[in-house]
């Protein structure tokens, strides 16, 4: 990835000159059977820039509580769009059609109007929870029904596909945008795209530079990014693999209560008193274990290529002898 980098030709992408650039977003889009794609430093710019296009103030977006566009973009949605938010209250931040097509308002000038849906595959804070089309068709058609744009949040998108067999294409055709991220389990260094039609990129290009989002010579950072295309996307199973594998283990430990289904790389799970989050994570530091709190006695461990099968077994060894 490295010796990609070095290499890259460079040119000005806010003029859409850079060479590595174009050749990435022309990759994704192909991938997705799209017509354009957009280059961005982040998976919350990509998914703020959906918004906003897909968006006029006074609209609002509707999601699962656990969604990322909610939980942790900074309540973006408000700030740049102008717009509300319609919660739903999910299964490990999955959604159902039924409950899409409940949470769409009627049109009353005191009312938001329910202008766009907003799916993540796989959710994190769902631990890791992933949809299958089969699950998503139906909500298409909702969508399709009620005039609401459909847009993926696939900040994890390849951990659920190496999962189901299922293919980008097959997922390009039921979603009017999507968000990938580069820099998590793909292993690039910066980045995420947004892949749509032609006039919905066209819009989020101008979107992008107003949010400070233009890059110049970015083809050092795509050129990453098209190495982990090409080269990263299916060992992403091995992650999967060691995550269920930790899952299995901290479930028939005596100071955990509760450990939700690992579908995919992430493992979250409930400690018992007296243990705390911050405790347990300080008792895991001093031995080299990095993890994360994801509440006062929730804690979630993430695998990633950067986690080799001994460190896997290293982790597996101490949350044992806890």
């Amino acid at each position: 990835m490295l010796q990609a980098m070095l290499q890259a030709e460079v040119g000005d992408d806010v003029f859409g000159e850079d060479p590595t650039v174009n050749a990435l977003e022309t990759k994704a889009a192909a991938m997705f059977g799209k017509e354009a794609a957009l280059f961005c430093p982040s998976g919350t710019m990509t998914n703020q820039i959906a918004i906003k296009v897909h968006t006029q103030p006074l609209d609002e977006v509707i999601c699962d509580e656990y969604s990322h566009i909610y939980q942790y973009e900074v309540g973006g949605y408000a700030f740049n769009s102008g717009i509300g938010v319609n919660l739903i209250k999910g299964t490990n931040g999955k959604v159902t059609a039924a409950q899409v097509a409940a949470a769409i308002k009627p049109v009353y000038d005191w009312l938001p109007i329910s202008k766009l849906v907003v799916l993540e595959n796989t959710c994190n804070k769902g631990g890791g929870s992933f949809y299958t089309l089969d699950e998503i068709r139906p909500i298409q058609q909702v969508c399709q029904e009620r005039g609401l744009a459909l847009h993926l949040d696939g900040a994890r998108l390849f951990n659920a596909l190496v999962e189901t067999g299922e293919s980008t294409q097959a997922v390009g055709e039921v979603f009017d945008s999507i968000s990938i991220c580069l820099s998590k389990g793909l292993g690039a260094p910066v980045g995420s795209l947004l892949i749509g039609s032609q006039p919905f990129i066209r819009q989020a290009r101008r979107v992008r530079k107003a949010m400070g989002g233009g890059m110049r010579q970015a083809g050092f950072l795509a050129a990453a990014a098209i190495y982990a295309l090409d080269h990263q996307v299916q060992r992403l199973k091995e992650d999967n693999d060691r995550a269920k594998l930790l899952g299995e283990v901290l479930a028939k430990q005596a100071y955990v209560s509760d450990v939700r289904p690992v579908q995919s790389n992430i493992v979250i799970f409930d400690l018992k008193a007296p243990w705390t989050a911050e405790s347990y994570l300080a008792h895991l530091a001093e031995r080299g274990i990095k993890a994360s709190a994801f509440g006062p006695q929730t804690v979630r461990f993430v695998t990633h290529l950067d986690v080799s099968a001994s460190m896997i077994e290293q982790v597996l060894t101490e949350v044992g002898k806890i």
